[in-house]
């Protein structure tokens, strides 16, 4: 029995049990994002627009109900989606480039 071909097996038998499970986490996180994808650019493009300025100047006048959740008012929570997005977006397109050179 080689001691060096054992540990070889085991190494890639973990390394196989950690990419199975990143790799079924990663399709849940995917298939969850395609899920709300159209929501997700429907709000990018209500940020910033017309409609967004006029609720944004409706809060800030007090017309709207005290009780009404607003944080898709607040200036930074759909700017800092927005970021974190982008930035996630270049980080799926590294790993997918990053992929297909090692195949």
């Amino acid at each position: 029995m080689d001691k060096k071909q054992i540990k070889r097996i085991e190494k890639m038998e973990a390394n196989l049990d950690e990419a199975r499970f990143a790799v079924d986490k990663l399709a849940e996180a995917l298939s969850g994002y395609e899920d709300i994808q159209d929501k997700y650019y429907e709000l990018a493009n209500y940020y910033g627009s017309v409609q967004w300025m006029d609720d944004y100047e409706s809060d800030a006048t007090g017309e709207l109900p005290a009780d009404l959740k607003r944080g898709v008012l607040s200036e930074d929570a759909v700017y800092n989606l927005i970021s974190d997005h982008n930035n996630l977006m270049i980080r799926l397109q590294k790993a997918v480039l990053r992929s297909l050179e090692d195949e």
